[in-house]
């Protein structure tokens, strides 16, 4: 049959010898490094001088990292942390009992705060121009990376999808099933692709970088929206929440996506190149 369930029992990475390069931590190195080199291209076509390149990395990186991570705390497992605050930074849990867990526990929309903060405090101390000029850009390399994420999350066998109850899907062994489950990491990796490439499209061959804020807003619409109906196919990250009309990622979702037309739909107003 064409569409036979797949069986994905993957090893945890790379094993280096002195240590194991996880395949999750290999997709957020190749997340930044061609988010860097994406910018660069972006840099160099505006006129903007390389050396403004690294700071941008530097407050890229820790802001998807820690608002990815307060993200994950304060909008699913607050119940948890607001007893273990010392968890939050730390790649260990204490209860029940002591566990090196590594830095698990990512929410997007956290991430997305997080970035839109940095941006502000980027043009605040490092480039003098508006914050959407800024955001227009960065949202390009943003979505290349979330492709990449996902790709990691499929890797880790986690973000799972509900069970396809039919013969298509993916069998997720190392979680000890049997049962084919829509593999939703991939299908959110593959529209993010595409919004990747419709934001690269209407960068470089359009003029419509000069409406400030467009892109900006052409992004949350288009990657907010693929994450809200995708969630239908995603198991419940959080068992409390599965008893909402929507889940959390979906009510997250809608604020972004309101505010994308806002910036899309808005009168113009035009920068210079």
């Amino acid at each position: 049959m064409l569409f036979n369930a797949i069986t994905w029992s993957p090893s945890e990475g790379f094993d280096l010898g002195f240590f194991t390069l996880h395949y999750y931590s290999l997709m957020f190195l190749i997340a930044f490094g061609l988010g860097w080199y994406i910018m660069k291209s972006i840099y160099a076509k505006e006129g903007v001088s390389i050396e403004k390149l690294d700071p941008l990395f530097i407050y890229t990186v820790l802001a998807t990292l820690i608002g990815a991570r307060l993200g994950h705390v304060l909008f699913y497992d607050w119940e948890y942390f607001q007893h273990n605050l010392l968890e939050i930074f730390l790649p260990v849990r204490f209860e029940p009992e002591f566990e090196f867990t590594g830095f698990r526990g990512l929410a997007s929309h956290g991430a997305a705060i997080g970035i839109i903060v940095a941006m502000y405090l980027y043009r605040k101390n490092v480039l003098d121009k508006p914050i959407l000029w800024i955001l227009d850009r960065v949202v390009i390399p943003v979505a290349s990376g979330a492709i990449f994420i996902r790709i990691g999350n499929f890797m880790n066998s986690e973000i799972i999808g509900k069970p396809t109850n039919s013969d298509f899907g993916v069998i997720f062994q190392n979680l000890g099933e049997s049962f084919p489950r829509h593999p939703a990491q991939l299908y959110e990796s593959f529209c993010y692709l595409l919004i990747f490439l419709l934001l690269w499209f209407v960068y470089w061959k359009t003029d419509k970088k000069q409406k400030i804020g467009f892109l900006f807003g052409l992004f949350l619409v288009l990657l907010w929206t693929v994450r809200f109906f995708v969630e239908f196919l995603k198991e419940p990250q959080v068992e409390e929440r599965a008893i909402w009309l929507i889940n959390t990622g979906q009510w997250l979702s809608i604020p972004f996506i309101i505010a994308g037309l806002y910036f899309m739909l808005r009168p113009s107003k035009r920068v210079a190149a």
